[in-house]
């Protein structure tokens, strides 16, 4: 089991996961990275145009991976 970091990064900010979160694996962290911002997604994009967001994975050995999603809606005239 490895305990596994979730920095969430919205746009130019991010915001350190200071506790982390004991897994087993690797795709276990991957698939809490999905619902994770998965749920960010749904929560912060109403009302805007344009929205980076991402979930960056860390262990004590530093990255490990990151799931990150683009908002962008262009409007056809």
């Amino acid at each position: 089991m490895t305990r596994y970091f979730f920095d969430i990064r919205d746009g130019d900010e991010l915001a350190p996961d200071e506790e982390g979160m004991i897994l087993p694996d690797v795709m276990a962290a991957q698939e809490e990275a999905a619902r994770a911002l998965a749920d960010m997604a749904r929560d912060m994009i109403r009302g805007q145009p344009f929205r980076h967001m991402a979930i960056e994975v860390r262990n004590h050995d530093g990255p490990v991976l990151e799931a990150s999603f683009l908002w962008r809606v262009q409007r056809k005239q």
